[in-house]
């Protein structure tokens, strides 16, 4: 999975930047990367890029844990799903800040825009165990719901809202501009209701008339066999609400796998480097592999050689459409000793003699003829 930026980064701010500027910097972001000002191919990645940073550090607590913990910190904080959102969608989000910039509510359709609430997306950590076998896992995280005082009315209890008079609770308006000869016609937010088609005399309290709250919700979620580090889980129907409640947006869980001890992934294959002494590799020899379910027995022929590879057959992951199992890979590693006993050197020594091979101390016979040599015995200046 590629790495994300940091936020600060992409915002182009200190990472001791007021509310304020991290506001302001969000908004000539918006306004660089609008589709409407530049046709740039990577432009909409890069507005989606803004956005995602900008909804993490406008909001104190998850601006918190995201200075604590990085990207990691932010894993049930349920950040919004940008990259699979439309740019309206995500004008619908901040329509607070894209009505000061590009006037009219941005894309805002009306009430009967956006009846399906927006997608969100939080991360689920697994084992590669779990990868083996599928797991089914509780998965605690927040999202933005129905306010449980006024039930997402956004009037006070007891009160009601009442139809906007400006409107007639349609949420648009038409408004006409003449130029000499020529009327233009253009369907804008009620300025009155803000799109909303309904006027709140009383705000509720505990929401301040918005009609949601930031609520913890806990799922069990399940993760079937073979999951691959960074694919998704969608979860239909546990994302925010829409306006009229009806239809909610989906979860997106990204799915990451911790690293194991032992074992390391190609595709659905895993690899295990097996340290083995030299004897080992040089006699044979029968030892256990360590694997997911367990140990097996690999047998070690003599001669075998440093970085040789070994199968076993059925052993790694399952593939996450077929279901066939991949194979577990051991490369075996030999180790040489780094202290040896008396007794362990000496019979070394006689091993190397055996080969013909030179090793340390050199033999007696070396320095003898050197004496020699120095002496005058074995050749030297001339007489």
């Amino acid at each position: 999975m590629e790495a994300k930026r940091d936020y600060y980064e992409v915002l182009g701010v200190s990472r001791e930047a007021s509310p304020d500027e991290i506001k302001r910097a969000y908004r000539q972001a918006a306004l660089k990367y609008h589709p409407d000002r530049n046709k740039d191919e990577d432009a909409v990645a890069k507005f989606k890029e803004a956005s995602e940073a900008y909804e993490v550090l406008s909001n104190p607590e998850k601006r918190n844990r995201y200075d604590r913990y990085g990207h990691a910190g932010l894993n049930g904080a349920a950040v919004h799903d940008f990259s699979g959102m439309g740019v309206e969608d995500i004008f619908s989000i901040f329509g607070d800040i894209f009505g000061d910039v590009f006037g009219g509510g941005g894309y805002r359709q009306g009430r009967g825009y956006a009846e399906r609430g927006v997608d969100i997306q939080t991360v689920i950590t697994i084992d590669l165990k779990d990868v083996a076998t599928g797991i089914e896992k509780s998965l605690r995280f927040e999202r933005s719901d129905f306010c449980d005082a006024c039930g997402g009315k956004g009037a006070e209890p007891g009160s009601s809202p009442q139809t906007c008079r400006t409107c007639g609770g349609y949420g648009q308006v038409e408004r006409q501009t003449s130029m000499g000869l020529f009327v233009t016609r253009q369907v804008v937010d009620c300025p009155a209701c803000h799109g909303r088609g309904v006027m709140i005399a009383h705000p509720c309290r505990k929401c301040h008339g918005s009609g949601r709250s930031s609520k913890e919700c806990i799922i069990n979620v399940k993760i079937p066999p073979g999951i691959h580090d960074g694919q998704r889980i969608r979860v239909r129907g546990e994302g925010e609400p829409g306006r009229s409640g009806m239809a909610r947006g989906d979860l997106h869980c990204i799915v990451q796998v911790r690293p194991h001890e032992f074992f390391e992934r190609d595709g659905d294959h895993l690899v295990c480097r097996l340290p083995i002494s030299f004897t080992q590799a040089a006699l044979g020899a029968q030892i256990e592999v360590p694997t997911l379910t367990g140990s097996a027995p690999l047998k070690i022929p003599p001669g075998t050689q440093h970085g040789t590879l070994f199968r076993l057959h059925g052993k790694g992951l399952p593939n996450l459409r077929s279901g066939r199992r991949g194979d577990e890979i051991v490369q075996v590693v030999v180790e040489i000793p780094k202290k040896l006993s008396r007794e362990q050197r000496e019979l070394l020594r006689k091993f190397a003699s055996t080969e013909d091979k030179r090793v340390l101390p050199e033999s007696k016979g070396f320095f003898e003829r050197m004496k020699e040599y120095l002496t005058g015995n074995g050749g030297g200046e001339g007489e």
